[in-house]
């Protein structure tokens, strides 16, 4: 074999085996460390949660001691975490301790899938690009049941290059690749994408909460929906009532899925860029207030599906 067939034969290889440390292992980002190490990728996991851990291994994937430890060599770092302050003090670090940053090889990749503020996705990228890292934010919609068919939507803010680099991954991942803009950008998509969707399940919830109340079968009234112009994501795939979707979070006790303290946390988000940039929201500030009231009745852990509950007509 001559070098310039060995060189094409290793950059062939690289491109489709990779070292990957992916971190956040709960349902979104389990099924897609999964995906990846499905494509064939060297992947080494690692989650704070030990059931997590146990149930990605089990599908047999490496799980590593620690987020540094999964880090060590890796050519790209997959992150899924709950907020902005989780994602800040993982790269950057906190109470005296390096981030990350410090033992991230220079040149590697980062994408960071969490749903954050747009302010710590610039500050992170800022610090990784100092370090000679790439950054990436590239936030994802499409719920579990799209990040274990590996058919999510990314929104990726970076530039171009960054994106091209990352979409062997992403594509491994999702079905739909936007670039929404510059650094940050990905998550202003993502935060706009998710208070349409909160605005939209309350009145899902309500209107399929109004006809069983007046005695109409859910299953019916929500098909008469999904085909008329009250037509939506919930009423497609994700119905609130128990029974229409047997797959939806709602037919399995409103278990897993997208957790109504996530969806509370990206209302807020929401709320505090529009504030920011004194846009009017008013239909997401009444969202975001009503599933603070659904959390503090006890149904923060539940998919967030479940507002239907404070909608519905009480039994006698």
């Amino acid at each position: 074999m001559d070098t310039k067939t060995q060189s094409t034969t290793h950059i062939t290889t690289r491109r489709h085996r990779m070292k990957i440390a992916f971190i956040g292992l709960g349902n979104m980002g389990g099924p897609m460390a999964l995906n990846l190490h499905k494509a064939g990728h060297e992947v080494q996991a690692f989650d704070l949660s030990q059931p997590a851990c146990d149930k990605l291994a089990a599908d047999g994937v490496a799980i590593a001691a620690s987020a540094t430890a999964a880090a060590q060599g890796a050519e790209a770092i997959v992150t899924m975490l709950p907020a902005s302050q989780h994602v800040e003090a993982l790269f950057l670090g906190s109470n005296g301790q390096s981030g990350l940053l410090a033992h991230i090889a220079k040149g590697a990749l980062v994408i960071d899938s969490s749903t954050i503020a747009a302010a710590t996705s610039q500050k992170v990228a800022q610090a990784a690009e100092a370090a000679g890292i790439d950054f990436i934010d590239a936030p994802v919609s499409g719920g579990t049941g799209g990040a274990i068919a590996g058919t999510l939507t990314f929104m990726v803010g970076g530039s171009t290059a960054q994106l091209e680099r990352a979409r062997p991954l992403l594509e491994k991942m999702g079905a739909n690749i936007f670039h929404a803009g510059a650094v940050g950008a990905g998550q202003t998509a993502k935060i706009c994408n998710n208070m349409l969707l909160g605005i939209l399940m309350v009145g899902t919830s309500e209107a399929i909460a109004l006809g069983v109340a007046n005695g109409l079968d859910p299953k019916v009234l929500s098909e008469i929906m999904r085909r008329s112009s009250g037509g939506n994501w919930a009423l497609e795939k994700y119905n609130p009532y128990p029974g229409v979707h047997e797959n939806a979070p709602a037919s399995k006790g409103y278990a897993g899925g997208f957790g109504t303290d996530l969806m509370l946390k990206d209302l807020g988000l929401s709320q505090e860029n529009a504030t920011a940039v004194k846009a009017s929201t008013p239909l997401g500030g009444m969202a975001r207030a009503i599933y603070a009231a659904h959390s503090i009745a006890g149904h923060g852990g539940e998919d967030f599906s479940s507002v239907i509950k404070m909608l519905q007509k009480k039994q006698a």
